[in-house]
């Protein structure tokens, strides 16, 4: 080859070259980086109601979403739970999905019950999502035991009306006897009539059934209570009495504030000696910004023992079960007004010492008004 010629081809060829490597930068230009998927992920994350997180190749946090750290499961950017965490490199070595119900025990407090399931990305980043299962167990564990003293409230009645029916067949020729037996058996259809009655009522309560909210005028859900409370109040000689501020409004459902308030006063009186005085006070309470109208029902009853006045408030727990039978109560007064102060976002409280009487004091966010001072 000449040298023109092969002059002449290494032109050509260099020419080529460099209209083929243009061409590859003009390509690799026009074509955008894949974008970072990390800040999808986060919004995902903060999406979910669960506790989620994702772990890089290193066991590092790389995103969670508030619910993860709130419920502990993350510490900064890594895993607080040493059994979460060694599922999580089971999953990264193995490729394959795992799901379990952990328990975590920690000292002085209440374990954790955590569901747990965890799965390996595609980039081989892990994520990780935990529910609490511990509100959920205390429902069904609440559920089953409400199911049980049920069953009991309900058969003790049922059984007394067995037996007294087949008492008075057995006395038709004593007249006295059967009237006797018919009294008592009105008695004990009565208190399971009851019983069914307040079951109703704590179901619907507990299922937020509270009724439509509205402006409730204190004064009214007092004077209402005292009423429908005053023949079984002067059956016992107890003396009924309002006292305190007047012209407060609370935001709820008036029906179902009057049966909390009657509850709590029906137990005042029943606990209460006979020629006893019950007082519903009501009073405006301002305390570290919160709002709320406080109503309290104190009598000067028998009082209430420190070791029962944290169960007060179960379901069916009597502090003194004779006179409950005596007075006709189910157990179920004080738990209703609980989840009815509860679901109005309030609460109930009690005070109590023996020989000295008790104050059951429920608390209700205000309703603000017109030309409020703040």
């Amino acid at each position: 080859m000449s040298p023109a010629i092969a002059a002449l081809t290494a032109l050509v060829f260099g020419v080529v070259i460099g209209a083929v490597a243009g061409a590859v930068l003009a390509s690799r230009r026009a074509t955008p980086p894949a974008p970072d998927p990390l800040p999808e992920r986060r919004k995902l994350l903060d999406a979910l109601r669960s506790a989620a997180f994702l772990v890089g190749e290193v066991d590092d946090v790389v995103a969670a979403n508030a619910p993860a750290a709130d419920l502990g499961v993350v510490r900064g950017d890594r895993v607080a739970l040493p059994a979460l965490l060694d599922m999580v490199r089971d999953v990264r070595r193995t490729g394959e999905d795992a799901a379990v119900n952990l328990v975590q025990v920690r000292p002085g407090r209440p374990a954790l019950q955590l569901a747990v399931r965890v799965l390996k990305l595609a980039d081989g980043t892990v994520v990780a999502l935990v529910d609490d299962r511990a509100a959920a167990l205390r429902v069904l564990e609440s559920a089953r035991d409400f199911m049980a003293n049920a069953t009991h409230e309900l058969k003790t009645p049922i059984g007394a009306i067995t037996l007294l029916a087949e008492a008075a067949e057995q006395a038709t020729d004593e007249p006295d006897a059967v009237a006797r037996f018919a009294r008592s058996i009105q008695h004990e259809s009565a208190r399971l009539a009851d019983v069914v009655a307040q079951i109703v009522q704590l179901s619907l309560v507990q299922g937020g059934q509270i009724g439509r909210p509205d402006e409730v005028e204190v004064d009214d859900v007092v004077a209402e209570a005292l009423d429908r409370c005053r023949v079984a109040a002067s059956q016992r000689s107890v003396s009924l009495t309002a006292s305190g501020t007047t012209g407060l409004v609370v935001r709820g459902a008036r029906e179902s504030l009057v049966t909390a308030l009657v509850n709590l006063v029906d137990n005042a009186i029943a606990y209460s000696d006979a020629a006893a005085r019950v007082v519903v006070s009501v009073r405006r309470v301002r305390d570290e910004g919160a709002d709320q109208v406080a109503i309290a029902v104190t009598d000067n009853g028998i009082g209430i023992a420190r070791e029962d006045q944290e169960r007060v408030f179960e379901r069916f727990y009597r502090v003194d079960y004779a006179r409950s039978r005596r007075t006709g109560g189910t157990g179920l007064g004080l738990a209703i007004a609980r989840e009815i102060a509860e679901a109005h976002g309030g609460g109930v409280t009690v005070w109590s010492k023996p020989g000295a009487g008790s104050t059951f004091t429920i608390s209700l966010p205000r309703a603000a008004e017109n030309g409020d001072e703040t």
